[in-house]
């Protein structure tokens, strides 16, 4: 049996979302841990979930929009299971899918990674449509992360997915031909996912064609036999461009009869408009054949027909150009390896966790930071130690009295949840405390009374004297700014997060 299984999902937050959440809640066998990726780039509030998501093993970290090859970084780096399974947020498990799936990691020993079955539901009772039969496609695509799981070491080794490709495509056929190069074997399961057909608007053929891009990209990183190294149909590519040369010719022809009223340049109009027209008829018949030809389904494929070849041959272009910058830009191998996980977390507390009110002792004025509460519970879950570590001044110099900080302490923790010890310095900057930040006398004795060394412990903190007080004991320093930290601090910091969720990030080997 295998060890240890991590589902991992990355997600814009669609509605299928919550469809298929409930799918793993409903399995026979209760899954393990699962990871979604809240791949959104504006997110208005925390992610929505189903109720069903209350009885599942779940947490969801943030990848900040970066795309699905992001996304599924950060989740994977997120666990420490042998096998990470990737599944799609569009996709339905049957009741049976997660037993199948440790049926199928406990029969190969010796592979780097087992490929589900795609199963595409498309209607009985008529011809599919171009965009259905799109979809279908899945069900013979190789190493589809639809539903794939990889060796967690495997992906280590190859250093994960290409976030040179900004969408969902190709970025796993980029993957599945790392690891074979590398000598590693994909098996294909007995589990299967039902993948459901979306509903899509007109140009949805249209606009798939930005994959061209993709495609420039895999030809310079896999050489000239990556379509049939990865199981990739060949395409139309050299049609679409002829096709598109014809309309440019007929275009410049016409331009030339117009401007010049030359019988030369109506021919070479002729001509070209010709070519072009024969080319979109052929192509739109070969779309319009195969399908339900109904008034609408043809509409739709003599529109898109006309358009769409010249969308592939600029996006292609558009592949081109960037072509250079993406070579300059390296792989996945050329990440270096996140640090190592902390044995504990040492938490500033005023603008880090909750708003900084100078001189603080009224608990009702405790406001936390935004995201505060779900970076704490990551963390927790997490089963990482944590303890506060602050100065507080404000009783040096006879503002505030040791109560009134217990006061406001117990209401942070009301508010965020139990944070572990709390290590408070009372002195003033005059009074020399060994104790007080950027002095590491309490990151030592934070690390004391939780066990563990200075040096694997990391400090969390909006200002320089945290990460000082770290360094100063060889503790790892993140800084988190805010309107108020200085920039000469943020220059001087080892490692700067936008916010603390972030910095959870990077603590939990998520980025």
């Amino acid at each position: 049996m295998t060890t240890g299984v991590t589902i991992v999902v990355p997600t814009v937050g669609r509605d299928s979302l919550a469809v298929l959440l409930d799918s793993l809640a409903a399995q026979t066998v209760v899954p393990g841990p699962i990871v979604v990726v809240d791949d959104r780039r504006a997110a208005e509030g925390p992610l929505p979930l189903p109720p069903s998501a209350s009885g599942l093993d779940l947490s969801v970290i943030t990848s900040g929009g970066r795309g699905p090859a992001a996304a599924r970084n950060a989740g994977w780096r997120c666990t420490d299971s042998e096998w990470v399974a990737f599944v799609d947020d569009d996709v339905v498990l049957p009741t049976g899918w997660f037993a199948d799936l440790l049926a199928d990691l406990s029969a190969v020993a010796d592979v780097a990674a087992s490929q589900g079955r795609i199963r595409v539901p498309v209607p009985e009772n008529r011809p599919p449509t171009d965009w259905e039969r799109n979809v279908a496609g899945l069900e013979r695509a190789r190493w589809a992360t639809a539903d794939m799981a990889y060796r967690r070491e495997v992906l280590k080794a190859v250093g994960g997915f290409d976030e040179r490709f900004p969408r969902a495509y190709r970025e796993d056929a980029d993957l599945g031909l790392r690891v074979v190069r590398a000598g590693g074997r994909i098996e294909t399961g007995r589990r299967e996912v039902l993948h459901p057909v979306r509903p899509a608007d007109r140009w949805v053929s249209v606009r798939l064609q930005r994959g061209n891009a993709d495609d420039v990209f895999m030809l310079a990183r896999h050489g000239r036999g990556w379509r049939a190294a990865a199981g990739v149909p060949a395409g139309r590519r050299a049609r679409h461009l002829a096709v598109t040369a014809a309309g440019m010719v007929a275009l410049g022809g016409g331009a030339a009869a117009v401007a010049r009223g030359s019988r030369g340049g109506r021919r070479v109009f002729m001509a070209g408009a010709a070519a072009w027209a024969a080319g979109t008829a052929e192509f739109a018949w070969a779309r319009i054949a195969p399908g339900p030809r109904t008034a609408d389904e043809v509409a739709t494929m003599v529109i898109t027909s006309a358009v769409l070849p010249a969308a592939a041959t600029w996006h292609t272009l558009a592949g081109l150009l960037r072509l250079p910058r993406l070579l300059r830009h390296g792989g996945p191998a050329a990440r270096p390896t996140p640090p190592a996980r902390p044995a504990a977390v040492l938490l500033d507390r005023d603008g880090t966790l909750v708003r900084d009110v100078p001189y603080n002792g009224d608990p009702d004025r405790v406001v936390p930071m935004p995201g505060a509460r779900a970076a704490l519970d990551r963390l927790r879950a997490a089963g990482v130690p944590l303890a506060m570590i602050s100065n507080q001044s404000g009783v040096g110099r006879g503002l505030l009295t040791p109560a009134a900080v217990e006061a406001v302490n117990r209401r942070i923790e009301e508010l965020l949840g139990p944070i572990g010890p709390w290590f408070v310095c009372y002195h003033g900057p005059e009074d020399g405390c060994p104790c007080r930040k950027p002095a590491p006398g309490l990151v030592l004795r934070a690390a004391a009374a939780l066990g563990v060394a200075p040096q694997r412990c990391a400090v969390v903190g909006d200002i320089g004297a945290d990460v000082d007080a770290a360094r100063a004991c060889g503790a790892r320093g993140i800084l988190v700014p805010t309107p108020v930290t200085r920039p000469e601090e943020i220059a001087a910091a080892p490692e700067v997060s936008t916010d603390l969720g972030d910095a959870v990030n990077r603590l939990l080997g998520c980025q």
